[in-house]
């Protein structure tokens, strides 16, 4: 019995199991710690993204056009800040009206014997127009004179103050990430990577069309050719989900994940959809421009309001992520295929 005894004393582990605690204690700490500064991290930067450039709103660098008398368009350039306004004369009112529709400036002001006319274009930026107004009746009272407000780009009647364009950012922004996640649930897996492909090219047309159909006809906050906004739509969505499935096909869901992250806490409060470009400070806004749902919301802008004028540059940018994906996808393809060729090799040498 003694020996039995011997026996199970000995079999017992030894030192007490429940103060050692769990196996790999220390790992599951260093992870929640990691998990838990990388969510600090994520909440904090969307903070800033959508924090500091709303508290630092303002005009920045915006190019104002002025004429009028020498004195009044030389006081005008010393006493605007440098920061806010790029100030340009130009010859008369006429000229001055044509740099807006040409978008070479945001707005102007015109001095006269009858007073300051006011030029904006609401429906380059709402914010900036109503900075251009302010600035150009506060200048009227100074010299003691009427001032009058010409808004030279505006909103459609329907809409006047083009509450519908805040509305597109998100479907313009879920328009590239829902059917990427939709077609990566329904045809998983390399071998259906082309007919995902397809699928997001053939959703971005649909869904451009749907999406300007309810915001020409339904809302009236567009105007302008139907589908060439369309187009320039559908191209914006593409422009999302098409580098999302490269980075699936690529990364995996991590990337699929990184990609959503960017684009939304940093694409849609730097898009300057609502605002303008010229409203978000520099940095901020030249970053904003560069993602999808700024080029998109430029390209939105132009085709709708200024008969295509400044779309070349948010098209160029839209191409070069549809591009971009294209790439990230044909890589990962290659990458299968070098798996695919060497496997082979590896069980005949193993034979």
């Amino acid at each position: 019995m003694s020996a039995n005894l011997d026996a199970a004393t000995t079999s017992q582990p030894s030192g007490n199991t429940s103060e050692a605690g769990p196996p790999g204690g220390r790992g599951i700490v260093a992870k929640l710690a990691a998990i838990v500064v990388g969510l600090t991290a994520a909440i904090t930067l969307m903070l800033c993204a959508f924090g500091l450039p709303s508290a630092a709103g303002g005009p920045h660098h915006a190019p104002l056009g002025v004429t009028g008398p020498e004195s009044a368009v030389a006081a005008v350039q010393k006493q605007l800040p440098g920061d806010d306004w790029e100030v340009t004369a130009y010859g008369d009112s006429h000229a001055l009206t044509r740099a807006i529709e040409e978008r070479d400036a945001v707005g102007g002001l015109a001095f006269g014997d009858d007073g300051v006319s006011v030029y904006t274009a609401t429906a380059g930026g709402q914010m900036i127009s109503n900075a251009i107004s302010g600035l150009g009746t506060a200048l009227a009272e100074q010299q003691h004179v009427p001032a009058t407000v010409h808004d030279v780009v505006p909103f459609p009647k329907d809409d006047p103050r083009g509450s519908g364009l805040a509305s597109a950012a998100l479907p313009m922004i879920f328009g590239g990430m829902l059917p990427a996640i939709a077609l990566l649930q329904l045809f998983p897996g390399h071998a259906n990577l082309r007919i995902r492909l397809a699928g997001v090219v053939a959703f971005a047309l649909a869904g451009g069309a749907a999406v300007a159909a309810v915001l020409q006809f339904g809302i009236g906050t567009l105007d302008g050719n139907y589908w060439v906004t369309s187009l320039g739509l559908g191209l914006g969505m593409a422009a999302l989900a098409i580098p999302f499935l490269g980075l699936e096909s690529l990364l995996g869901y991590a990337g699929f994940g990184a990609g959503s992250v960017v684009m939304m806490f940093l694409g849609n409060p730097l898009s300057g959809l609502t605002t303008g470009p010229y409203w978000l400070p520099d940095g901020w806004s030249t970053l904003g421009q560069l993602l999808p749902p700024g080029a998109s919301g430029s390209l939105l802008r132009a085709n709708a309001f200024y008969d295509g004028t400044g779309a070349g540059g948010p098209a160029l940018v839209l191409g070069l992520w549809a591009l971009a994906g294209l790439a990230l996808m044909f890589a990962a393809d290659r990458r299968r295929g070098r798996k695919a060729g060497n496997a082979p090799a590896v069980r005949g040498n193993a034979s």
